[in-house]
């Protein structure tokens, strides 16, 4: 390996650590709450490196979105089955967005953190703006194979559900200490994991595939 070589590997090491904790502060502290220096100070490097590589504390939090963003859209795109069976590809995809979530509670703190900020952070990055394509391709391409065999209903679209499946899976993550508070349940709790799974992917899969009640207004 040639000098050159090993030092982008090592910047590449550098920049993905600087990621992985200022995702951390981010989550917890929110973009207001998230000071530079303790990220610096976390990854043991310097806040001047970190501007560097960003340019300043927003570039270091597009790039948080981007990664964090562009982690599930990356696990979507390994969904399988598509072609030949596409009601296990459509209920794989829920099962991977549920993983996900379950998995990453920091990327719901994120997407929380920047929708009460109302978006100005993510209206600025177009390399994050264009993470949402590949969601919406994958589904349609499912949506598509589907109706071609006579699957799945026709008056629904990619964005529909998608929409059901991250409120899903978002809601019992963001949501789990209110709910738990008025209700009693822990919707994080292991032993509520599978039947949460296996519903999600249920409904998703009998919603598409109820055509006698596809564009019934009744």
């Amino acid at each position: 390996m040639t000098t050159e070589a090993v030092r982008r590997r090592d910047a590449d090491r550098t920049k993905a650590n600087i990621v992985a904790v200022a995702t951390k502060e981010f989550a917890n502290k929110g973009y207001a709450g998230a000071r530079v220096d303790e990220i610096a100070a976390k990854t043991h490097t310097t806040k001047r490196m970190i501007y560097y590589y960003y340019g300043d504390k927003d570039g270091l939090y597009q790039a948080v979105l981007e990664a964090s963003y562009g982690k599930i859209r990356r696990l979507e795109q390994r969904v399988s089955h598509v072609e030949d069976d596409p009601v296990t590809a459509i209920r794989r995809l829920a099962e991977i967005t549920f993983d996900h979530h379950d998995r990453n509670p920091d990327f719901i703190r994120i997407v929380a953190g920047e929708n009460i900020l109302k978006g100005v952070h993510i209206k600025n990055a177009t390399s994050v703006q264009e993470l949402g394509s590949p969601a919406v391709d994958i589904l349609g391409r499912i949506l598509e194979v589907g109706r071609a065999r006579g699957l799945f209903r026709d008056d629904v679209d990619a964005l529909d559900i998608h929409l059901v499946i991250s409120s899903f899976c978002f809601f019992r993550v963001a949501n789990r200490y209110t709910f738990k508070t008025l209700f009693g349940r822990d919707l994080t709790a292991a032993d509520q994991r599978a039947t949460q799974r296996k519903m999600l992917g249920d409904m998703v899969v009998a919603y598409l595939t109820d055509l006698d009640h596809a564009a019934d207004p009744d």
